[in-house]
Formats: structure tokens, sequence, C-alpha cells
């Protein structure tokens, strides 16, 4: 069980080389708990989350003495790499439509970690509603520049928002917990390549 706590240990006072360590493990919590939350879900044990990190049970208390504090940490934690890791694939995909499809995956991977995070914040809808909304207003303009950056060499035809794109592939990874015969990459790959295609009329 988690003990309870506010947040966060406050590192201020250690020094340079200490205060290096103290990041480098939140870090190593961090991307390990998105791992193990994608495979195990939100209420995982946390020794597993400590074993996949390479620390120890008492470090990972030491960063956050609550679980809802390493699941909302987690959870900001890939907002930020999302946003970062747009502009660097534009620089680093060899075309800007893969830097989108490859982006999505990204995206579908940072859905899987989001699941059961409402149970973790039952009775602070509050808190729950600022952190989607946090979601929307870093990761939106991102996918808006990439597709921006695939129409304008011709790639991206189909006339879909950034938001109604992110709201589709949400759609789509939703039944992925529930169907083990569903291929939520597939469908997510199908549904960006279809961007490529001029849009047929709907009477």
């Amino acid at each position: 069980m988690f003990r309870t706590g506010t947040g966060p240990c406050d590192d201020r006072s250690v020094t340079s080389p200490r205060r290096r360590d103290v990041k480098r493990n939140e870090r190593a919590l961090l991307d390990a708990a998105a791992t193990v939350f994608v495979t195990s879900g939100v209420d995982a044990p946390v020794r597993e989350v400590a074993a996949a990190a390479g620390v120890g049970v008492a470090t990972l208390y030491r960063h956050f003495p609550t679980r809802s504090d390493l699941v909302v940490a987690v959870y900001r934690h890939q907002i930020d790499a999302l946003a970062e890791a747009g502009p660097a694939l534009l620089e680093s995909a060899p075309t800007p439509f893969a830097a989108v499809l490859s982006w999505v995956h990204q995206f579908v991977d940072f859905l899987g970690t989001k699941h059961g995070l409402g149970r973790v914040w039952e009775g602070d809808a509050a808190g729950f509603t600022a952190l989607h909304t946090l979601f929307v207003e870093r990761l939106e303009p991102v996918l808006t520049d990439m597709l921006r950056a695939a129409r304008e060499v011709g790639e991206v035809v189909a006339p879909v928002t950034a938001y109604r794109l992110i709201r589709a592939v949400g759609d789509l990874v939703a039944f992925a917990p529930h169907d083990p015969a569903y291929d939520v990459r597939q469908m997510v790959t199908l549904l960006v390549s279809g961007l490529q295609q001029p849009q047929p009329e709907i009477n």
C-alpha cells in the first residue's frame, strides 16, 4: 500500500550531484511506471514499478508518497514527452506523414497508460478535468503543426482537424483493453493512412 502524503519530496537542499541522482531516479520511475501501467494497469504492485526502474521501493515512496502522485506524474510526464516528440519526429522521420504516424502510435501508447486514471482520481472530478484539459491544450497544437507539414507536401489531403483525429484515435483505443483479438495499432494505422486519400462525399 502507498503511504499517505502530499507529493514528491523537496530536494532543494541536497548537493548538485545528489540532485542529479534524484532527477535521474525520478525519470527512471516515471518511464518504468508508464510501461508497467500499460501491461498491468494503474493498480500494479509498487514493487513491480520499482523493480522495472532498478530502484528500491523506499526510493519510489520518497518520490511519490501516494499512488495518485505517481499516476498523475506519469500522465504529465508522458504529455511532456509527446509534446516534445512532435517537432523531433518532423526533423528525423523520412517524411512528414511518417512523423505523423509515428507520433500517433506513441499517442496510442500514452492512452494505454491513461486507462484507469479515472479510478485513481475518483471523487476529484475537478482534478481529473484539469488533467484532461492539459492533455488537449498541449497535444492538439503539436498534431496541428504535424498535419500542416504533411499537407504542405501533399501527403495529407483529408480535411480533418487535429482535435478530431485525437478523438477518433481515442475511440479506437478505448476498445483495446476489452478484446484480445482487437489489434488497435492496425486499426489506428488504417485510420491515419486514410488521411492520404481524398474523402468521398456523404449525402
